[in-house]
């Protein structure tokens, strides 16, 4: 279970890849042949993904809202809300023994403006809602309210066999000096819950 919650988070964290080469890729499986994974991502343009010798799949579980509790280290893509502060799109929560995984907080593409913060939770308030306090790079604090409908999810094992046509997938990819695409490691969704990054 550790090794696939650490591919699962350094998929989530962005880390072990060139900054200026890596990419995400997000969509349904077309087709899969062991070595190559294509995708149809969500503007409709598929991408045809090189997996690496040694690659890994994980899955994702669904969790909630109210497992999150102070010391939790979490993953959350959030976005500004209109009235000041964040609000969440996702959150992953991490095992204890990855805590401090990707910590800290930078730019994501899950929509526009949106941003990823790995950090640990100081505090949780259930005052109009529940609202996380994450600390990360040395005492670095931000307040993330997360709504009801928010998915919250952890880690779960998956196959080969769950890369089947119609899958939903995370891809963290880095792109070649050729042009095409390679990944060590695809997050898959399984057993009725997809990946939310």
């Amino acid at each position: 279970m550790t090794s696939v919650a650490l591919g699962l988070a350094l998929l989530v964290a962005g880390t072990g890849l060139a900054q200026a080469d890596a990419m995400r890729v997000r969509g349904t499986v077309v087709g899969f042949d062991g070595s190559l994974l294509t995708v149809k991502t969500r503007d409709g343009s598929l991408d045809a993904i090189k997996l690496a010798a040694g690659w890994k799949v994980s899955g994702v579980a669904n969790a909630s809202i109210k497992d999150i509790k102070p010391g939790d280290f979490l993953g959350i893509a959030s976005v500004p809300k209109a009235d000041g502060g964040s609000g969440a799109l996702e959150v992953v929560i991490f095992p204890a023994a990855l805590k401090g995984t990707g910590e800290g907080d930078r730019a994501w593409d899950l929509q526009p403006n949106s941003r990823m913060t790995n950090g640990t939770v100081a505090d949780v308030t259930d005052i109009n809602g529940r609202a996380v306090t994450l600390t990360y790079d040395n005492g670095q604090t931000k307040k993330i309210a997360i709504p009801d409908n928010t998915p919250v999810v952890t880690f779960a094992t998956a196959t080969q066999a769950d890369l089947k046509p119609g899958a939903t997938v995370f891809v963290n990819a880095e792109r070649q000096g050729d042009g095409t695409l390679s990944s060590s490691r695809v997050v898959v969704g399984n057993n009725g819950v997809v990946p939310p990054m």
